[in-house]
């Protein structure tokens, strides 16, 4: 009768599969896959661009941290002052301004870092040509949250001016 017993109070207690299913942590490896995918597409429409694209992978409550004391630096909290602040950029250098290198992807997560390289010229012989360190927050296939990090944020003041 103990065996019994023994056996019945085991067989309770074990956890059931939706039990084990809902303890599951997810796969950082395929979220880490899929986040830096989202990031590759996103920069290739940077380099292409390709505006249909970009709005489709930037998600429309977009958190955007641009460095420096330049009248683009701050915080922009949806994608419409994300593309008001792209477009002011490439109207301030003629469409000059380009995304010439990846360097590195990197995945934490979900969250995405690379170094990429900028290069833009304005009318007046400004020249901007400056490496960032961009760290992209991804969920659920679009970018939720960007910070970036210049190497020479004086170099990005003094070209994009107040």
């Amino acid at each position: 009768m103990e065996t019994v017993i023994i056996a019945l109070l085991l067989v309770l207690n074990q956890p059931t599969l939706s039990n084990q299913q809902s303890h599951k942590q997810p796969n950082t490896t395929t979220m880490e896959t899929q986040s830096m995918q989202v990031v590759r597409n996103f920069l290739t429409a940077v380099q292409q661009g390709d505006q249909a694209k970009l709005a489709s992978l930037i998600h429309p409550a977009i958190e955007w941290s641009q460095p420096g004391s330049n009248r683009f630096s701050g915080t922009k909290k949806s994608s419409t002052e994300v593309f008001q602040m792209v477009g002011g950029m490439f109207q301030a250098t003629d469409n000059s301004l380009a995304l010439t290198d990846i360097k590195v992807l990197t995945a934490n997560g979900n969250s995405v870092a690379c170094l990429v390289h900028w290069k833009a010229v304005q009318p007046n012989g400004g020249i901007l040509d400056v490496d960032n360190i961009d760290v992209y927050t991804v969920d659920n296939g679009q970018i939720v949250k960007a910070k970036v990090y210049s190497a020479d944020v004086a170099q990005e003041d003094n070209f994009w001016l107040k």
